[in-house]
């Protein structure tokens, strides 16, 4: 179980218990996603990527066609299970390590990209920042990613939120509005420099049943402490809901990518980060 007094109000979340539906109804980034990041020269042939928070290895496992060469890395044992499954099922031959972006132990200017899609939310900064500078080659990129719904522009996103909150009121991923392009964040002026900063918008395809799938799977119902009853009662009336609304649909999201390029630091300054 993981518990931050800034998400979900303090309540502990687990992502290894939403592992099936993870794995089943998570994979919904669109094909622009991917090449997005491709055309800022990033997970390409000749490259080796670490991917943080990797989940079931959903980024190694789209963009491992583009030649690069892959490690995912999850706090979660069930999680990286599903992404070996995935993976192997796949002929793709990715590596998993289960290890927190906190916990990263790998040698030295290992990698030449290190990406973190849905989950830098989660790093406690202060503790994984200097670790992922330390790890990535000179000149690296740390490349922050996120998709998020947008409620106020989709009615159905929204009843679908207020279910949620209905049964953990404490959940406090709903109510997502587009961020601007971000400059250089504060906490990485000593590591980085912003590369590249890119806000856009996404139309994603679901069916009932994948959206329900992709709800389920979220940190407020899947992942939570809910007891068994309350995901049971939500997902009757989240079902009950959707069989109001068309088979398919269209959900409009937006998603961040900040890509940043790793800052020379001195051998004493490197060593204070990390204490």
């Amino acid at each position: 179980m993981i518990t931050n007094s800034d998400i979900d109000n303090g309540a502990p979340f687990d992502w290894g218990n939403a592992t099936a539906d993870y794995a089943k109804y998570r994979d919904i980034y669109p094909e622009e996603f991917y090449q997005k990041i491709i055309s800022l020269g990033l997970c390409v042939k000749g490259q080796r990527v670490l991917d943080l928070g990797t989940g079931t290895g959903v980024l190694p496992r789209n963009l491992y066609k583009y030649g690069a060469s892959f490690i995912g890395a999850d706090i979660s044992e069930n999680q990286i299970a599903q992404a070996k499954r995935l993976s192997a099922e796949a002929g793709m031959d990715i590596e998993y390590a289960i290890a927190s972006a906190e916990n990263i132990s790998f040698p030295e200017k290992s990698f030449d990209v290190i990406t973190a899609c849905q989950c830098f939310m989660y790093f406690d900064k202060a503790v994984a920042l200097p670790k992922i500078h330390k790890t990535l080659k000179d000149g690296g990129h740390f490349c922050i990613l996120f998709m998020a719904w947008l409620p106020e522009e989709s009615p159905l996103a929204r009843q679908s939120e207020e279910l949620v909150l209905k049964y953990n009121p404490a959940w406090t991923g709903g109510g997502m509005k587009r961020y601007t392009k971000p400059n250089l964040p504060v906490w990485a002026q000593d590591l980085f420099t912003a590369e590249n900063a890119e806000t856009f918008d996404v139309d994603v395809p679901f069916t009932r049943e994948s959206w329900h799938g992709r709800m389920k799977a979220c940190r407020g119902i899947g992942a939570s402490s809910l007891p068994s009853d309350a995901v049971a009662a939500f997902e009757r009336e989240h079902i009950a809901y959707l069989n109001t609304q068309p088979e398919q649909f269209s959900i409009k999201h937006f998603v961040n990518i900040l890509s940043l390029r790793k800052k020379s630091v001195s051998g004493q300054k490197q060593a204070h980060l990390a204490i």
